[in-house]
């Protein structure tokens, strides 16, 4: 199997092309799996500080990937 065979192989195909950072892919993928979580589930789960958690959500919502009702994120359909 060559090089670019194997990269694209272990790309999800659930995870649009323009989420480049690796903290958002994190996420996205995370909320992609669980289905929905608030910033507190994912904090724990992910190990991540909430600022930081704050700015990935904040821009995967902007960009119309996640979706925000009553303080849980979820995956936009």
């Amino acid at each position: 199997m060559s090089m670019q065979q194997s990269t694209h192989l272990a790309k999800p195909e659930t995870l649009p092309e323009d989420i480049t950072s690796p903290r958002a892919k994190l996420v996205y993928l995370y909320l992609d799996v669980t289905e929905d979580a608030t910033v507190e589930d994912l904090q724990s789960c992910l190990d991540m500080r909430k600022i930081d958690l704050f700015s990935v959500l904040n821009s995967l919502t902007g960009a119309g990937h996640v979706s925000l009702d009553d303080g849980t994120y979820t995956v936009a359909a």
